[in-house]
């Protein structure tokens, strides 16, 4: 990693510092604790700031707040740590969330365990156990990429689409989960169905996740299931949240 981090300049949008050119726990880990450095930094000339699986964008007006400047500051910042080691930040939330997997409501938990070369049983308890990291935000409001799950679940994405899984569907693809926000066709594989909402327009906090939060999506019957998203007005789909140190 010894050309990393890199800053770039995005246009007149602000400055994109990068970790790494592909996904890795510890590009991750530094991009999510940066971003977190900078915001208690509040440098008057940053608007906002956000993370990508191995990247921090800081948002600045780079017409009225000299480029260099601010590039500047941001090295010195960098100087301070090795930030593919830093601490995650305080106050990160783990989210367990109950889980049907499997039965028609997830339909292709065999497919996926078959390629991660486990039985379904054994895909079963090993996602149940998992506990993962909130690695981003994407592609629809709300909707996190977490991992990353073990080496044999580096499975690849399906050849062609599902043409839709519905809201709530935990899907599996290249040592990652994704809860889906709304109904979409996807090329990872469905294999277990959640209550819970990613993206809730009605609430004062309208995005449920954040990066570096952590979850974990315990085994729950049929029965269970039905009983959970039948009573649930909150979004959270049976969920346990609690605070992370």
């Amino acid at each position: 990693m010894a050309e990393y981090p890199r800053i770039r300049r995005v246009g007149l949008s602000g400055l994109l510092v990068q970790f790494g050119e592909e996904m890795s726990e510890p590009a991750n880990r530094a991009a999510i604790a940066l971003r977190a450095a900078v915001e208690a930094q509040d440098w008057p000339e940053v608007r906002e700031t956000s993370t990508s699986l191995v990247s921090t964008f800081i948002s600045a007006d780079l017409v009225a707040a000299a480029p260099e400047a601010l590039t500047e500051k941001l090295h010195a910042l960098l100087a301070t740590q090795n930030w593919y080691s830093a601490p995650l930040p305080a106050g990160r939330t783990l989210w367990e969330i109950p889980t049907l997997y499997g039965t028609d409501e997830a339909p292709q938990l065999e497919e996926a365990a078959e390629a991660a070369g486990v039985s379904a049983k054994t895909a079963i308890a090993e996602l149940s156990a998992a506990r993962v990291r909130v690695l981003t935000i994407g592609f629809a409001p709300g909707q996190p990429y977490t991992g990353e799950l073990p080496p044999h679940w580096n499975i690849p994405r399906q050849q062609a689409l599902t043409r839709s899984v519905p809201a709530g569907a935990l899907v599996v693809a290249i040592r990652q989960l994704i809860i889906f926000t709304n109904a979409s066709p996807t090329g990872w594989r469905h294999v277990g169905q959640t209550a819970f909402r990613t993206f809730r327009p009605d609430s004062d906090a309208p995005i449920a996740l954040s990066p570096g939060d952590e979850m974990c999506f315990p085994s729950v019957s049929a029965a269970e299931y039905t009983r959970i998203k039948a009573a649930d007005t909150s979004g959270n789909g049976g969920a346990q949240r609690s605070v992370l140190a």
